[in-house]
């Protein structure tokens, strides 16, 4: 039984990765599917792969928030999934002691300030209807302090705690309009590829990489599309400002120090 039928759902960062694959299954579950992201090719030519439409934002650009509200002012689903590292064009300090100003506040810009603008976003374009889900991904990284990448665990963390205040705020407003976030572990995505290369030692440091892992694997970014479909669909009417990890078990014991 397709669960989002006649739900029109928008996610940033859809291009690849995590937000492809929940752009997959929502158009699996019945969906009419807004994909959004700055890759103008890969993220056309996956909305023309699963019949879905493209848009292209940045979300840290306020302007291109405003176009997408004049395109699509009125959504059922909002999963705002954009977000970058900070390693993207090479390894650069991103520790307390290290990282630049200018660093800091370019991953923040992305992820926090991306995530803050699509909430705006989607709290405009559900009160008319007064029902609606935001998903806000976030990360273990949002859980436990990463001190290597201080910059993306501060803006996860925060992303944790204002998806909270956004559900807080729909529910004093009178609006069925649901908030939640999930926190992603070791999911492989590509991302993890400059890391594991195509050697013949990649089992290995698959292998290293997720050791302290209880279930002793990565996880892949179908599992976390499930749970994104789960709390976009009607089923999930009464969860709201919660948060939803999928780790392989890493924080329910002591491994979920990072070292």
């Amino acid at each position: 039984m397709q669960k989002l039928t006649g739900k029109l759902c928008v996610i940033t960062g859809a291009a690849r990765g995590i937000g492809a694959a929940i752009a997959r299954r929502f158009q699996q579950e019945g969906a009419s599917v807004v994909v959004t992201d700055i890759d103008e090719q890969a993220g056309a030519a996956l909305a023309s792969d699963i019949g879905a439409r493209f848009i292209r934002l940045d979300v840290a650009s306020e302007a291109d928030w405003a176009a997408l509200q004049k395109e699509v002012p009125a959504a059922d689903v909002v999963v705002n999934n954009a977000g970058i590292t900070g390693f993207e064009h090479g390894p650069v300090p991103h520790d307390p002691e290290h990282a630049t100003l200018e660093d800091w506040r370019a991953v923040h810009r992305v992820n926090l300030d991306g995530t803050f603008l699509g909430c705006r976003y989607a709290i405009g374009a559900m009160k008319g209807k007064g029902t609606g889900s935001i998903i806000n991904i976030s990360s273990r990284s949002g859980l436990v302090g990463i001190p290597l990448a201080a910059a993306y665990a501060s803006s996860k963390a925060a992303i944790r705690n204002h998806s909270k205040s956004v559900a807080l705020y729909c529910a004093q407003q009178g609006w069925q309009i649901r908030c939640n976030s999930i926190h992603p572990a070791a999911i492989l995505t590509p991302m993890w590829e400059t890391m594991l290369g195509d050697g013949p030692d990649r089992a290995e440091r698959m292998a290293a990489m997720v050791a302290d892992t209880p279930l002793k694997r990565f996880g892949t970014v179908e599992e976390v599309a499930a749970i994104a479909a789960m709390l976009a669909a009607d089923d999930c009417a009464y969860v709201t400002g919660s948060e939803f990890n999928i780790d392989g078990g890493l924080l329910a014991g002591s491994a979920a120090s990072p070292g």
